[in-house]
């Protein structure tokens, strides 16, 4: 049984906020930025809200039609824009303005973030955590991954959790580089990279 995707627009944007704070809150890189669990609960979804309303302007979210599961895509340039390098600043500022961990890890990621060709860069994906292994984050990469494939177009992630870098890895996404360890005893991030497939004949 195929699943149904569909494109999210604005009026979805709690729904998607929703999902993506149940998906992560306890993933490695979540709970390395907010840690503590009650801390993570009060502010973990502004974060969440950011990075909603950054790929609702500038990308795509893909929406599973039951509203479990969800994929923030970006188009990305062949050359890596410029915003002033005060982007992770002001998300920092709009989050949770003590927490330096916030703007770090945006820092930390943009600097491994490859360049030279143009990609598709899957943000996040996040999955209602009841619904998590039915395949749902699959058939969401999957969609994408496709046209990817038909347009001649790479994409590009990072893995927050070695659960995750072995689904990447079975979709033919491979490390980039090395993993990156974060600071002050922080998980491990793998950046990965996918070359788009031929056609099959």
């Amino acid at each position: 049984m195929g699943v149904a995707i569909r494109t999210a627009g604005e009026g979805d944007r709690e729904t998607v906020v929703r999902v993506l704070d149940a998906a992560f809150q306890d993933d490695p890189v979540s709970t390395w930025v907010f840690p503590g669990a009650e801390y993570r609960r009060r502010t973990h979804h502004r974060l969440m809200a950011a990075f909603t309303d950054a790929v609702l302007a500038e990308g795509r979210v893909d929406l599973t039609e039951d509203d479990s599961a969800c994929a923030l895509w970006l188009p990305m340039p062949a050359e890596a824009h410029d915003d002033g390098d005060d982007g992770p600043a002001r998300v920092r500022e709009a989050v949770d303005p003590d927490n330096e961990r916030v703007e770090l890890i945006a820092r930390l990621t943009a600097g491994v973030h490859p360049s030279g060709r143009a990609h598709e860069y899957l943000w996040m994906i996040g999955v209602a955590p009841e619904r998590q292994g039915e395949g749902l984050g699959t058939a969401l990469i999957g969609s994408v991954l496709d046209r990817c494939d038909r347009e001649g177009t790479p994409a590009y992630l990072e893995a927050s959790s070695a659960r995750s870098f072995g689904l990447y890895e079975r979709l033919g996404f491979t490390l980039t580089g090395r993993p990156l360890d974060l600071p002050y005893e922080g998980p491990r991030m793998w950046p990965m990279w996918r070359e788009p497939r031929p056609a099959a004949r």
